[in-house]
Protein backbone atom coordinates (compact mmCIF):
# COMPACT_ATOMS: atom_id res chain seq x y z
CA UNK A 1 0.00 0.00 0.00
CA UNK A 2 1.47 3.34 -1.04
CA UNK A 3 0.13 7.18 -1.35
CA UNK A 4 -0.23 8.22 -4.34
CA UNK A 5 1.37 11.45 -2.92
CA UNK A 6 4.88 9.96 -2.89
CA UNK A 7 5.52 9.64 -6.38
CA UNK A 8 4.67 11.04 -9.95
CA UNK A 9 1.80 8.83 -10.87
CA UNK A 10 2.77 7.96 -14.28
CA UNK A 11 5.84 6.69 -13.39
CA UNK A 12 4.01 4.70 -10.17
CA UNK A 13 2.25 2.76 -12.74
CA UNK A 14 5.20 1.57 -14.50
CA UNK A 15 6.90 0.31 -11.92
CA UNK A 16 3.80 -1.42 -11.03
CA UNK A 17 3.84 -2.90 -14.52
CA UNK A 18 7.57 -3.71 -13.81
CA UNK A 19 7.34 -5.60 -10.61
CA UNK A 20 4.62 -7.33 -11.80
CA UNK A 21 6.25 -8.87 -14.73
CA UNK A 22 9.71 -9.24 -12.32
CA UNK A 23 6.85 -11.30 -9.80
CA UNK A 24 5.13 -13.21 -12.55
CA UNK A 25 1.77 -11.24 -12.56
CA UNK A 26 1.37 -11.65 -8.90
CA UNK A 27 0.94 -8.11 -7.83
CA UNK A 28 -1.82 -6.15 -6.02
CA UNK A 29 -1.57 -2.68 -6.67
CA UNK A 30 -2.46 -0.84 -3.09
CA UNK A 31 -2.71 2.77 -3.09
CA UNK A 32 -4.23 5.43 -1.07
CA UNK A 33 -4.41 9.42 -0.51
CA UNK A 34 -1.95 9.07 2.57
CA UNK A 35 -2.77 10.22 6.07
CA UNK A 36 0.28 10.54 8.18
CA UNK A 37 1.61 14.42 8.02
CA UNK A 38 4.87 13.95 9.82
CA UNK A 39 5.46 11.63 7.31
CA UNK A 40 4.65 13.99 4.14
CA UNK A 41 6.65 16.97 6.13
CA UNK A 42 9.73 14.66 6.92
CA UNK A 43 9.78 14.03 2.73
CA UNK A 44 8.46 17.46 1.39
CA UNK A 45 5.46 16.07 -0.05
CA UNK A 46 2.63 18.53 -0.20
CA UNK A 47 -0.47 17.38 2.16
CA UNK A 48 -2.82 20.24 1.32
CA UNK A 49 -5.97 18.66 -1.37
CA UNK A 50 -5.67 14.96 -0.59
CA UNK A 51 -8.21 13.63 -1.99
CA UNK A 52 -8.31 16.06 -5.02
CA UNK A 53 -4.83 15.56 -5.75
CA UNK A 54 -5.10 11.82 -5.58
CA UNK A 55 -8.26 11.77 -7.61
CA UNK A 56 -5.85 12.67 -10.79
CA UNK A 57 -3.39 10.67 -9.72
CA UNK A 58 -5.99 7.79 -10.02
CA UNK A 59 -7.33 8.58 -13.01
CA UNK A 60 -3.18 8.49 -14.41
CA UNK A 61 -2.85 5.27 -12.76
CA UNK A 62 -6.23 3.54 -13.59
CA UNK A 63 -5.58 4.78 -16.80
CA UNK A 64 -2.27 3.83 -17.94
CA UNK A 65 -2.53 0.09 -16.45
CA UNK A 66 -6.01 -0.49 -17.74
CA UNK A 67 -5.61 0.88 -21.34
CA UNK A 68 -1.76 1.03 -21.97
CA UNK A 69 -1.94 4.94 -22.70
CA UNK A 70 -3.32 8.12 -20.95
CA UNK A 71 -3.75 11.87 -22.09
CA UNK A 72 -4.20 14.09 -18.76
CA UNK A 73 -3.84 17.40 -18.08
CA UNK A 74 -4.98 18.51 -14.97
CA UNK A 75 -4.02 21.06 -11.42
CA UNK A 76 -1.90 19.14 -9.86
CA UNK A 77 -0.62 16.43 -12.52
CA UNK A 78 0.11 15.81 -15.92
CA UNK A 79 0.84 12.84 -18.56
CA UNK A 80 0.74 14.21 -22.34
CA UNK A 81 0.66 11.36 -24.95
CA UNK A 82 2.00 9.04 -21.89
CA UNK A 83 2.51 5.25 -22.79
CA UNK A 84 3.26 2.20 -21.04
CA UNK A 85 5.65 0.16 -22.49
CA UNK A 86 6.58 -2.60 -22.79
CA UNK A 87 3.22 -3.84 -21.39
CA UNK A 88 3.41 -6.28 -18.35
CA UNK A 89 2.40 -9.58 -17.95
CA UNK A 90 -1.52 -9.16 -18.01
CA UNK A 91 -3.33 -6.96 -20.35
CA UNK A 92 -4.55 -4.46 -17.78
CA UNK A 93 -2.28 -4.49 -15.39
CA UNK A 94 -2.32 -5.40 -11.72
CA UNK A 95 -5.72 -5.52 -10.03
CA UNK A 96 -5.69 -2.17 -8.02
CA UNK A 97 -6.68 -2.43 -4.27
CA UNK A 98 -8.02 1.23 -2.89
CA UNK A 99 -7.25 1.63 1.04
CA UNK A 100 -9.84 4.23 2.42
CA UNK A 101 -12.90 4.53 4.83
CA UNK A 102 -13.51 8.01 3.43
CA UNK A 103 -16.94 8.51 1.14
CA UNK A 104 -15.35 11.03 -1.15
CA UNK A 105 -12.44 8.52 -2.14
CA UNK A 106 -15.25 5.42 -1.86
CA UNK A 107 -17.68 7.16 -4.54
CA UNK A 108 -14.14 7.66 -6.64
CA UNK A 109 -12.52 4.32 -6.47
CA UNK A 110 -15.78 1.83 -6.10
CA UNK A 111 -16.73 2.11 -9.79
CA UNK A 112 -13.34 1.05 -10.88
CA UNK A 113 -11.09 -1.42 -8.65
CA UNK A 114 -11.79 -4.57 -7.84
CA UNK A 115 -10.48 -4.79 -3.88
CA UNK A 116 -10.90 -2.37 -1.19
CA UNK A 117 -8.78 -2.73 2.22
CA UNK A 118 -9.33 -0.59 5.81
CA UNK A 119 -6.83 -0.27 7.85
CA UNK A 120 -7.66 -1.26 11.42
CA UNK A 121 -4.58 -0.74 13.06
CA UNK A 122 -4.93 2.74 14.19
CA UNK A 123 -8.31 1.93 15.63
CA UNK A 124 -9.56 -1.25 17.19
CA UNK A 125 -8.16 -4.74 15.46
CA UNK A 126 -10.85 -6.89 16.64
CA UNK A 127 -13.34 -7.90 14.19
CA UNK A 128 -16.23 -6.11 15.85
CA UNK A 129 -15.13 -3.25 14.69
CA UNK A 130 -15.44 -4.41 11.07
CA UNK A 131 -19.26 -3.94 10.47
CA UNK A 132 -19.38 -0.32 10.09
CA UNK A 133 -16.81 -0.47 7.43
CA UNK A 134 -18.28 -3.14 5.46
CA UNK A 135 -21.92 -1.26 5.87
CA UNK A 136 -20.27 1.85 4.34
CA UNK A 137 -18.44 -0.01 1.60
CA UNK A 138 -21.67 -1.31 0.76
CA UNK A 139 -23.39 1.36 0.61
CA UNK A 140 -21.03 3.84 -1.74
CA UNK A 141 -21.29 0.85 -4.32
CA UNK A 142 -24.76 0.95 -4.16
CA UNK A 143 -24.43 4.78 -4.61
CA UNK A 144 -22.33 4.52 -7.71
CA UNK A 145 -24.39 1.69 -8.90
CA UNK A 146 -21.50 -0.94 -8.54
CA UNK A 147 -22.84 -4.61 -7.15
CA UNK A 148 -20.98 -4.74 -3.41
CA UNK A 149 -20.53 -8.60 -4.03
CA UNK A 150 -17.82 -7.29 -6.82
CA UNK A 151 -15.74 -5.92 -4.36
CA UNK A 152 -13.13 -7.86 -2.37
CA UNK A 153 -12.46 -6.81 1.06
CA UNK A 154 -9.15 -7.07 2.75
CA UNK A 155 -8.30 -5.74 5.96
CA UNK A 156 -5.01 -4.28 7.66
CA UNK A 157 -4.92 -5.22 11.50
CA UNK A 158 -2.13 -4.83 14.15
CA UNK A 159 -1.61 -7.90 15.96
CA UNK A 160 0.60 -8.34 19.38
CA UNK A 161 1.15 -11.76 20.98
CA UNK A 162 2.01 -10.54 23.71
CA UNK A 163 -0.89 -9.83 25.47
CA UNK A 164 -1.12 -6.17 25.87
CA UNK A 165 -4.41 -4.46 25.35
CA UNK A 166 -2.84 -0.78 23.92
CA UNK A 167 -0.07 -0.29 21.91
CA UNK A 168 2.89 1.11 23.39
CA UNK A 169 3.11 4.98 24.02
CA UNK A 170 6.34 4.95 21.07
CA UNK A 171 4.78 3.00 18.50
CA UNK A 172 1.98 5.84 17.44
CA UNK A 173 2.91 9.11 19.35
CA UNK A 174 0.29 11.33 17.34
CA UNK A 175 -2.94 11.74 19.00
CA UNK A 176 -5.70 10.25 16.94
CA UNK A 177 -3.77 7.09 17.82
CA UNK A 178 -2.72 6.53 21.04
CA UNK A 179 -5.79 4.92 22.27
CA UNK A 180 -5.06 2.22 19.49
CA UNK A 181 -5.92 -1.38 20.26
CA UNK A 182 -3.83 -4.47 18.60
CA UNK A 183 -5.89 -8.13 17.92
CA UNK A 184 -3.98 -9.73 21.50
CA UNK A 185 -4.41 -12.22 23.89
CA UNK A 186 -3.34 -15.78 23.33
CA UNK A 187 -3.27 -18.17 20.64
CA UNK A 188 -6.54 -18.99 20.43
CA UNK A 189 -8.17 -15.64 21.33
CA UNK A 190 -6.15 -14.17 18.26
CA UNK A 191 -6.77 -16.77 15.82
CA UNK A 192 -10.36 -16.44 17.15
CA UNK A 193 -9.98 -13.15 15.80
CA UNK A 194 -8.59 -14.08 12.84
CA UNK A 195 -11.42 -16.12 11.80
CA UNK A 196 -14.42 -13.62 13.54
CA UNK A 197 -12.84 -11.23 10.23
CA UNK A 198 -13.13 -14.50 7.70
CA UNK A 199 -16.84 -15.05 8.91
CA UNK A 200 -17.63 -11.88 7.77
CA UNK A 201 -16.20 -12.03 4.30
CA UNK A 202 -12.86 -10.70 4.86
CA UNK A 203 -10.89 -12.68 1.83
CA UNK A 204 -7.17 -11.45 3.03
CA UNK A 205 -5.90 -10.24 6.61
CA UNK A 206 -2.59 -7.77 6.63
CA UNK A 207 -0.92 -8.26 9.61
CA UNK A 208 1.04 -5.41 11.39
CA UNK A 209 3.24 -7.21 13.99
CA UNK A 210 3.34 -5.28 17.32
CA UNK A 211 6.73 -4.14 17.74
CA UNK A 212 7.75 -5.18 14.12
CA UNK A 213 10.17 -8.13 14.86
CA UNK A 214 11.82 -11.31 14.03
CA UNK A 215 10.54 -12.48 17.61
CA UNK A 216 7.13 -11.33 17.04
CA UNK A 217 6.69 -12.75 13.67
CA UNK A 218 7.58 -15.98 15.05
CA UNK A 219 5.45 -16.05 17.70
CA UNK A 220 2.57 -15.02 15.30
CA UNK A 221 3.35 -18.89 13.63
CA UNK A 222 1.04 -21.44 16.04
CA UNK A 223 -1.48 -18.71 16.05
CA UNK A 224 -1.83 -19.06 12.20
CA UNK A 225 -1.78 -22.85 12.35
CA UNK A 226 -4.31 -22.50 14.76
CA UNK A 227 -6.66 -19.99 12.94
CA UNK A 228 -6.44 -22.47 9.83
CA UNK A 229 -6.62 -25.51 11.37
CA UNK A 230 -9.52 -27.75 9.80
CA UNK A 231 -12.88 -27.36 11.85
CA UNK A 232 -11.22 -24.05 14.14
CA UNK A 233 -13.88 -21.49 14.92
CA UNK A 234 -16.95 -23.92 14.20
CA UNK A 235 -19.17 -25.04 17.00
CA UNK A 236 -18.35 -21.32 19.14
Amino acid sequence: MTATSFRNPALLAKIADTVDEIGGGRLVLGIGAGWNEPEYRAFGFPYDHRVARFAEAFAIVHGLLRDGAVDFEGTYYQARGCELRPRGPRPHGPPIMVGSRGPRMLRLTLPHVPIWNGWFAAGSSWPDAYPPLREAVDAACREVGRDPAAVERTVSVAVDPSGRREFPRHWYLEGDHAGAQPLTGGTQEIAAGIQGFAAQGVSHLQVYPIPPTLATIEALAPVLEEAWRPGAGEGG
